[in-house]
C-alpha cells in the first residue's frame, strides 16, 4: 500500500492479469458453448457483452470505497474486462457487413445496434440492482 492506501502498481497489474484469465477463459467456454455459423447472429459474443455490462453495473454500484482496493481492478477491469468482447463485437459486425448479402447486413445492423442497445440497458439496469439493499 502506498501512504495514501491505495495498492501498489504491481499488485494491480498482477490481479487484473489473474481476472483477465479468467475472465477470458470463461467468454472462451460461452463461444464454445454457443457456436454460430458464418453469416448467422453471433449470439456467443451478444450474451457475452450484454451478461458482462450487467455485471458490471451491479459490481460498481455495489462495491464502496471501504472494499478491498484490489477487488475493483481484480473483478471489474480484470473478469468483467477480459469476459466482455466488444473487439470481437467490432470483427463480427464488419464480416456480417462485408458478406455482400442482403441476410448478412440486415442481421449486421441488428446485431450493431441491438449489442449497443441491450448492454447499455443491461448495464443500467446492474447499477439499479446494485443500488438496491
Amino acid at each position: 500500500m502506498t501512504e495514501t492506501g491505495q495498492p501498489r502498481l504491481p499488485k494491480v497489474l498482477g490481479v487484473v492479469a489473474l481476472g483477465g484469465i479468467i475472465g477470458s477463459l470463461a467468454r472462451y467456454g460461452l463461444a464454445t458453448a454457443i457456436p454460430h455459423a458464418a453469416g448467422g447472429f453471433p449470439w456467443a459474443t451478444f450474451v457475452t457483452n450484454v451478461v458482462g455490462c450487467l455485471a458490471i453495473g451491479i459490481l460498481f454500484a455495489r462495491l464502496t470505497p471501504p472494499s478491498h482496493p484490489l477487488l475493483r481492478p481484480f473483478l471489474g477491469t480484470g473478469i468483467l474486462g477480459g469476459f466482455t468482447t466488444f473487439s470481437t463485437y467490432a470483427v463480427d459486425t464488419e464480416k456480417l457487413l462485408h458478406a455482400q448479402m442482403h441476410a448478412h447486413l440486415v442481421i449486421a445492423f441488428a446485431y450493431y445496434f441491438g449489442t449497443v442497445a441491450a448492454a447499455l440497458l443491461a448495464a443500467t439496469l446492474g447499477e439499479y440492482l446494485g443500488r438496491r439493499r
